[in-house]
């Protein structure tokens, strides 16, 4: 992974972002089902996504990121309380940075490579929360499938960076911890990086993940 001839690609949410750090703040309120609370908004959130984009009724990630909560807040009996929604929310719009993201970025960025963001967030979630976590600073280009009106990993996403950033698919070399967003960007033609902090099986047997990190550090310091 030459930096001087490739450029990096970063999912935000899961890869540099934290998508569980808002319940996290609000630890307090779920107790020993914070995890599953999470876990549940999370997936849901995805699913409505790409449920979607496959049905042609797109709406905003940060809509998307509203009816996911809703669910989860139905589901553990908490869609009373809508304090506790209201935080929730405020905390996702400015979600927390993984701690190894800054260094990561601040590496590569020595090395001459060239950064870019590629997300499903809109773009007013990803500047707020890449601001808000030291990472913006390094970044030569932020790229929202909002743009597009289309979700990950539908292949005309992947096609975009190439399109913003004039570059060939083949020079690009795209990171996520999010193993779908991976299958798709190596099917478009993309170099794939996962990051894959716990250590997590394989998934997607039929994709061809290049390479496999515990860290985005560890990346950054393998990066030639």
């Amino acid at each position: 992974m030459a930096t001087n001839t490739q450029t990096f690609v970063f999912d935000a949410y899961g890869t540099l972002l934290d998508v569980n750090a808002a319940v996290k703040k609000e630890i307090a309120s779920f107790g020993e089902t914070g995890e599953a609370f999470a876990g549940l908004w999370r997936t849901r959130q995805l699913e409505y996504c790409w449920t979607r984009t496959l049905m042609n009724r797109y709406a905003n990630f940060w809509a998307v990121t509203e009816e996911a909560l809703d669910y989860a807040l139905r589901s553990f009996n908490l869609d009373q309380d809508r304090k506790l929604r209201e935080r929730l929310l405020k905390s996702y719009f400015e979600l927390s940075a993984h701690p190894d993201a800054r260094d990561a970025l601040r590496l590569l960025k020595a090395k001459g490579a060239r950064l870019a963001v590629l997300s499903n967030g809109t773009n007013d979630m990803l500047q707020a929360a890449l601001e808000a976590g030291g990472l913006l600073e390094y970044m030569d280009a932020v790229l929202s499938v909002d743009d597009l009106k289309i979700y990950k990993p539908d292949p005309r996403v992947y096609q975009y960076v190439c399109d913003r950033l004039d570059v060939t698919p083949e020079k690009v070399v795209f990171v996520s911890s999010n193993s779908w967003d991976l299958a798709g960007g190596s099917s478009f033609g993309f170099k794939v990086a996962r990051i894959n902090r716990t250590g997590g099986a394989r998934e997607y047997e039929f994709a061809d993940f290049h390479s496999e990190h515990r860290s985005l550090v560890e990346l950054a310091e393998l990066a030639q």
